[in-house]
């Protein structure tokens, strides 16, 4: 779950917070999705679909400030062991979610997640 702050700004139209993660080693990543409840981002949502992720958790929650949120995860399995991706399916990857990212104004920083959060 992304815990977000405010529901007051968006980071783009209808969304509070991103975060594409991975746990180490980093070669596999997940989209963590923080959107509007009540207007979900669909185009959004659909471009990253179309890419082969699919929604792994999607929880509705109420923010402290009484506007309800929807906390989502994306996956894709790739090739390598354990579904995981090979180093070209990682380019490849995280190229395409950067264009979709890019569309709606939203600037792609994955990242490595600490062994206290991944595990």
């Amino acid at each position: 779950m992304l815990f977000i702050k405010t529901t007051r700004t968006t980071i783009a139209p209808h969304v509070y917070a991103v975060d594409v993660a991975a746990k180490p080693p980093g070669k596999t990543f997940d989209v963590f999705l923080a959107v509007d409840g009540d207007q979900q981002p669909d185009e959004f949502l659909a471009a990253i679909e179309s890419l082969g992720f699919t929604k792994a958790k999607a929880a509705p929650y109420t923010h402290n400030e009484g506007k309800k949120v929807m906390d989502l995860h994306y996956r894709k399995a790739g090739t390598d062991i354990f579904q995981g991706w090979k180093d070209c399916e990682r380019d490849s990857n995280l190229k395409d979610l950067e264009q979709v990212f890019a569309g709606i104004g939203i600037q792609l920083t994955p990242r490595v997640m600490s062994l206290a959060e991944a595990f």
